[in-house]
């Protein structure tokens, strides 16, 4: 059993910055698929950016250039660095992970992650 663990959201000012961490206990397998995912009350899960195992990394369009996503795997965490804030970013943060076989890349499918933590909240107001 994964535990994860996110920490790092708050409230911020538009355009500020917040880094967002994701400390995973549990881990015995790999490869692996991280990813980062935010929701809204009443609205679907939405992907941010995801990390292979080998550290290859994808981000969702709406989100490209404003977000990185990064492990440090001696410290089994993950980090989601959040730059140029918007308003519209509000929401609870959500790092998730799961096993994959080797053939296969890691997606955007919320359903396709076994593993997920309790959420962080992050707020974008002046």
């Amino acid at each position: 059993q994964v535990h994860l663990e996110e920490s790092g959201g708050g409230s911020v000012q538009p355009g500020g910055s917040l880094r967002l961490s994701c400390v995973a206990s549990g881990r015995t397998y790999s490869p692996y698929c991280i990813g980062w995912f935010r929701q809204v009350p009443g609205k679907e899960r939405e992907a941010v950016a995801r990390i292979d195992s080998d550290g290859s990394t994808t981000y969702a369009p709406s989100l490209k250039g404003r977000v990185t996503i990064s492990k440090e795997n001696a410290k089994n965490t993950a980090y989601l660095q959040m730059d140029s804030l918007r308003p519209e970013d509000t929401a609870t943060y959500y790092c998730a992970d799961t096993w994959k076989p080797t053939y296969a890349r890691c997606t955007f499918l919320p359903s396709d992650y076994r593993n997920w933590g309790q959420g962080t909240q992050v707020t974008v107001s002046s």
